[in-house]
């Protein structure tokens, strides 16, 4: 996977240690393991719709990021629904890392939403996103 236009500021150089203490902080073990295991199933080539497994957000901000799969090559790179706030929500791929790295104008970090369980499929959840022009929940 690339890494998804709004973020595509790579982690390079980070050492992975260094990069799974930070992601850790974004998602739970748990999390990470249905993530992994949607990665894994669509790298088999299943065709999946998921339920997104987790939501992250700048809370002083308005980006939200639903993620539905970590790819297990890396286990740093996400795949899900991007909405940094500008109108223009797309699917795509970033990097748990960078989202770590990342603080809103308040300089708050991302955040892991801890009462989010997934209403509907990732693809409606892009659905409603492209006709709102942001993801609602």
């Amino acid at each position: 996977m690339e890494a998804h236009p709004c973020i595509d500021v790579y982690a390079q150089g980070t050492p992975t240690f260094w990069r799974a203490a930070m992601t850790l902080s974004l998602i739970t073990e748990v999390e990470r393991e249905q993530l992994l295991a949607n990665g894994r199933a669509r790298a088999a080539g299943q065709a999946l719709d998921p339920l997104p497994v987790v939501r992250l957000f700048t809370p002083d901000a308005h980006a939200v990021w639903l993620l539905t799969e970590l790819d297990p090559t890396d286990e740093d790179t996400a795949y899900g629904l991007c909405d940094v706030g500008i109108g223009m929500p797309a699917l795509g791929a970033v990097r748990l890392s960078e989202l770590a790295s990342i603080v809103g104008p308040l300089k708050r970090p991302v955040t892991r939403d801890l009462y989010f369980r997934a209403a509907r499929t990732l693809s409606e959840y892009m659905r409603l996103a492209y006709l709102n022009g942001s993801i609602m929940d």
